[in-house]
């Protein structure tokens, strides 16, 4: 649920990184935050505990336009990966306009990204979301690693729906951009039919 702000003639979105422990969300957020131009982008906060972290910063990104003379401000967050956080990741997933679930391309590690995929599509669902009906995409992340699953073994598990999906190596930055522009688009694609 998007926030106008009309003195600011900004439209704040959040963006949800989601996925399963150690899969990538913060690499990702890390290194969007350090290749955005200092004048478009806040302050990077992370809020952690003893056990988890969850990572956090907005940015306007200039490049994508305005609507309706407004420019559009994204708020970038990730979940806690263990799922045993479950509050935090519901608490985070309030008001969320769309969601980049990061996937760990690794063969041992497709049992935690369905388990990651049904909870997501579980803590939506309690919130009032459906998966099926807001922005959504899938980063495989991780495909420089020699145990990574084949691309359609992927798709067959966790994209039945074809939405599109992104190849990542986060650290890199490969593939991490082209996710964020396609969760971005979607969202405003939204925001449009709503205006």
């Amino acid at each position: 649920m998007s926030f106008i702000n009309y003195s600011s003639r900004e439209i704040n979105c959040k963006i949800v990184y989601y996925g399963p422990g150690l899969c990538g969300k913060t690499t990702n957020l890390q290194f969007i935050y350090a290749n955005t131009n200092q004048q478009a982008k806040g302050k990077m906060i992370s809020l952690a505990t003893e056990t988890e972290r969850t990572l956090f910063f907005d940015f306007l990104p200039l490049s994508l336009g305005e609507i309706r003379g407004f420019k559009t401000r994204f708020h970038l967050y990730t979940v806690p990966g263990q799922v045993f956080y479950d509050a935090s990741r519901k608490l985070i997933l309030k008001g969320v306009d769309g969601v980049v679930f990061v996937a760990d391309s690794q063969i041992e590690r497709m049992e935690a990204n369905i388990e990651s995929v049904e909870n997501l599509r579980t803590n939506l669902q309690e919130q009032g979301y459906d998966l099926d009906k807001i922005p959504y995409v899938i980063q495989y992340n991780k495909r420089d690693l020699p145990n990574a699953a084949p691309l359609e073994e992927l798709e067959n598990l966790l994209n039945p729906k074809g939405i599109p999906h992104f190849e990542a190596v986060a650290p890199k930055g490969e593939g991490v951009y082209e996710t964020l522009k396609a969760i971005a688009r979607l969202i405003l694609t939204e925001l449009k039919k709503g205006t």
